[in-house]
């Protein structure tokens, strides 16, 4: 089966040559995904060509509009009808693609994907989700951002969602999902993060559900799923790049302090090369909208190539995992049981 990918490759601070460089390493990869490319043609048939994709291999349709980092999301969405943005979403509310991967204008691209794409029937909100590295793995963490106040059944609906990703993109037989708390005890909480865990105990995941984590559980990789409001979870999510970035700053300090501390990374460059590997923000690239009538992949605005593949490596796992369908199936499921429960 071919797999149709929308890519908006005007969106990105370095874009549209990241985009078009990312595309053309995840075309060699790839050989059953076909690329449909929206852009200035001006600009980016001379990158198509200086990287030598096959012309059988993507479809560059022109746009002659772009939405900036500054174009408020009102904007975005009132005008710019041929922007790249735009049209890469409407390919997939379309059918001519079965996903879309954006390093655009982060809060343009949520509203535009959720008023084309709409919410799935039987969930109230996207969320906004992402891996992050911990001692044991990887994390799915969600939300993001992207609901900032939620319910106790949108966190239940976040948990469900996350757990069916993990099983199914990650290929994680059971994993487990928690729910980021002050305290891991039963009774410490909000009323209604509390009410939250008693909806997931009530769930299809109830066997998966861990219970209560608190902030450091999520570097230590006590759960597969970490449950949060989007506020919670935006705080966590730069937290953590910053300490990333601090990491690797004072590293690279100590070993400049002195020429013992030189000599002493020689010996020590093949593991800080390997450590650094395994931090590389990069490889963590892309949000999910989970939720939506459509995979829709936010990639890092600043990031590189080698960022961009991974946002198109997820777009494309979650494609060929039918992850979309796992959802519509789960919460059909879940709306019977309800109708069923009030007769």
């Amino acid at each position: 089966m071919t797999i149709q990918l929308a890519v908006d490759a005007m969106g990105g601070d370095k874009a549209p040559q990241m985009v078009i460089q990312g595309v053309a390493t995840a075309a060699k990869r790839y050989p059953a995904v076909h690329f449909l490319l929206f852009g200035d043609e001006n600009v980016i048939n001379p990158l198509l060509s200086k990287e030598k994709i096959s012309k059988d291999r993507f479809t560059l349709i022109h746009c002659d509009e772009v939405i900036s980092p500054d174009t408020p999301p009102s904007a975005a969405v009132r005008g710019f009808p041929n922007s790249s943005m735009r049209q890469a979403i409407l390919a997939v509310s379309k059918g001519t693609a079965q996903g879309v991967v954006s390093a655009g204008n982060t809060g343009a691209y949520m509203v535009l994907a959720k008023i084309i794409l709409k919410t799935m029937p039987g969930i109230d909100r996207p969320a906004l989700a992402a891996l992050a590295p911990t001692l044991r793995g990887e994390t799915v963490l969600l939300d993001l951002g992207a609901n900032v106040e939620c319910s106790a059944k949108n966190l239940q609906q976040f948990a469900i969602m996350g757990e069916l990703f993990a099983r199914h993109v990650l290929h994680l037989p059971k994993p487990t999902v928690g729910l980021v708390n002050v305290g891991s005890e039963d009774i410490k909480g909000s009323p209604l993060i509390k009410e939250a865990a008693d909806l997931i105990r009530d769930s299809s995941i109830r066997d998966n559900f861990y219970g209560f984590i608190e902030g450091n559980d999520l570097a230590r990789g006590t759960v597969d799923v970490a449950v949060m409001d989007g506020f919670t979870g935006n705080v966590v999510l730069k937290a953590g790049e910053g300490i990333m970035h601090m990491v690797v700053h004072y590293f690279k300090e100590a070993f400049k302090s002195s020429w013992m501390a030189k000599l002493g990374y020689l010996f020590a460059r093949p593991m800080l090369k390997k450590m650094s590997l395994r931090l590389d923000y990069r490889r963590y690239n892309g949000g999910m909208w989970l939720g939506l009538n459509g995979i829709a992949i936010k990639s890092h605005g600043g990031t590189d190539a080698f960022g961009f593949v991974h946002a198109l490596d997820l777009a494309i796992e979650m494609i060929s995992s039918e992850m979309n369908k796992h959802f519509r199936d789960e919460f059909a499921s879940n709306a019977e049981a309800l109708q069923a429960a009030s007769r």
